[in-house]
């Protein structure tokens, strides 16, 4: 379907029109109607659908028609980072081109001058505010802003905002937000507690669901079952086989995005790093090298999962397992966007083999696992270490050889080859006979073997007879 054939204003479709928009995607072409009718909506499809606009579009073509106070807040949209407000922001911009509609960015992680910046605008009315729950409900709380005539009311990523502990903050909004509003909820997702949200603060909502937690098509999607002390190494070879261009690599943690930085910077790569420590000048300073490809490879954590819109990524390296099989969708889904190709790869230690697992079920899918490079050797099949093997063959060592009680002493003479062969037959048919033995003598057996170890040690320090039970049958020597 084509943006003609909703019933937006001409406003808006001139702006589609320099912006090269003629086709809707699937969430705008079910949700824009919706919007446009009124209706409160939640709307589920995963990233890199065209989201945003599936919002922004009819909201801001009911503002153009008029009816909605000049000097109030009309719009409210919340986001979970302040990476996705830029982007929403910047979107905004380019909509409402032929529009008098006015807006401000409200988030945190900048200076006094952008604070004083926001409360200006917050004061004069702006139609539409971009905000993250935290910098609002600052504002809220020093009275610089007034939400009791917005009419409309837009949750975007609504469950990452509920991941990242903001659901609090989202309930103390809502307090100052009049009741016939307009309530717009969009979530890559659909867990309990979104479904329980929607229920507060929705009215008799319409459900749009479209291709939930599944990866794009054109993502070729791999994986390397390695060590955790392997993975710089492995990086490190990829990157010289493939020289990196437009590359992504996730981290779990910041601390693991500063140390990887660091590493690959000392081997020759250009590398930019993102995570929370940096404050909003340094975050923007990097997104814009990255996106200028002034550095080819943005080591990050889940802080760029989401709402960063760079449609060229050509590869996505996952450096850790995701937490669930949501991250990682919205992971790898930040390449092959724009009907681009893309491929993303997951470096699997031993420890997250079940995780990784879980995700190719709930994805019903079967990733491919390379081979490691010549030269790294991969852990068994069974994720078993080396040491763990070596200390079994240790245990066994301890373990007496005659099947019977006790041990030999440590004392004890070789004995003639006449009777050694003797032991190795009565061995032998030692074996035998505990294959034939019955469920209940082989559990009693059992029993006495783990208790054999506490006796072993006392026998050692104690001589017996020979030929009392416990004592080594073999001679003695005074």
């Amino acid at each position: 379907m084509d943006f003609y054939d909703l019933d937006l204003s001409d406003q808006v479709l001139d702006a589609l029109d320099d912006m090269n928009f003629t086709e809707c995607t699937p969430i705008q072409e079910h949700a824009i109607p919706v919007i446009l009718e009124g209706r409160d909506l939640i709307g589920v499809a995963q990233t890199g659908t065209g989201k945003t606009a599936a919002f922004l579009l009819p909201i801001l073509s009911k503002l153009s028609d008029g009816g909605y106070p000049s000097d109030a807040i009309n719009c409210v949209v919340m986001s979970p980072t302040r990476e996705l407000a830029q982007q929403i922001d910047q979107a905004m911009e380019g909509f409402s081109y032929y529009m008098s509609v006015s807006s401000v960015a409200v988030y945190g992680g900048n200076d006094g001058i952008r604070y004083e910046q926001e409360k200006r605008g917050l004061a004069k009315g702006a139609d539409v505010i971009i905000a993250t729950p935290g910098r609002l409900i600052s504002h809220l709380n020093l009275g610089n802003v007034d939400l009791s005539r917005v009419s409309f009311f837009v949750l975007d990523e609504a469950d990452r905002m509920l991941d990242m502990g903001f659901s609090d903050d989202i309930m103390q909004i809502v307090k100052h937000l009049p009741e016939n509003r307009q309530t717009i909820m969009f979530s890559a997702t659909m867990p309990r507690k979104i479904q329980d949200l929607a229920r507060t603060i929705l009215r008799d909502p319409v459900e749009v669901k479209l291709a939930v937690s599944r990866p794009a098509d054109k993502i070729v999607q791999s994986a390397y079952i390695c060590y955790e002390a392997q993975k710089i190494a492995l990086i490190k070879k990829l990157f010289t086989t493939c020289p990196p261009q437009r590359v992504i690599i996730f981290a779990s943690s910041k601390q693991k995005v500063k140390d990887m930085a660091i590493v690959l910077k000392r081997a020759g790569f250009n590398v930019g790093a993102m995570h929370s420590d940096l404050d909003q000048h340094e975050r923007d300073e990097v997104m814009f090298q990255f996106k200028a490809q002034q550095i080819n490879v943005l080591v990050a954590t889940d802080i760029v999962a989401r709402g960063i819109d760079i449609d060229d990524i050509q590869l996505v390296i996952n450096f850790d397992v995701p937490h669930d099989a949501e991250d990682y969708v919205h992971r790898i889904g930040r390449t092959a966007r724009a009907n681009n190709e893309g491929e993303a790869i997951t470096l699997v230690s031993e420890k997250d083999r079940q995780k990784f697992a879980a995700i190719e079920r709930f994805l019903k899918i079967d990733v491919e696992k390379r081979p490691l490079p010549e030269g790294m050797e991969a852990p068994s099949a069974t994720g078993k270490t080396e040491g763990k093997a070596h200390g079994k063959k240790n245990h066994d060592r301890r373990k007496p050889s005659n099947g019977k009680k006790g041990t030999s002493s440590p004392k004890t003479k070789p004995r003639p080859n006449g009777q050694a062969d003797k032991a190795a037959a009565a061995g032998s048919d030692a074996q035998k006979s505990d294959a034939a033995t019955s469920q209940p003598e082989a559990q009693e057996k059992t029993e006495k073997k783990k208790r054999r170890p506490s006796r072993w040690r006392h026998n050692r320090k104690k001589h017996r007879p020979n030929g009392e039970e416990g004592g080594d049958k073999s001679p003695q020597t005074d």
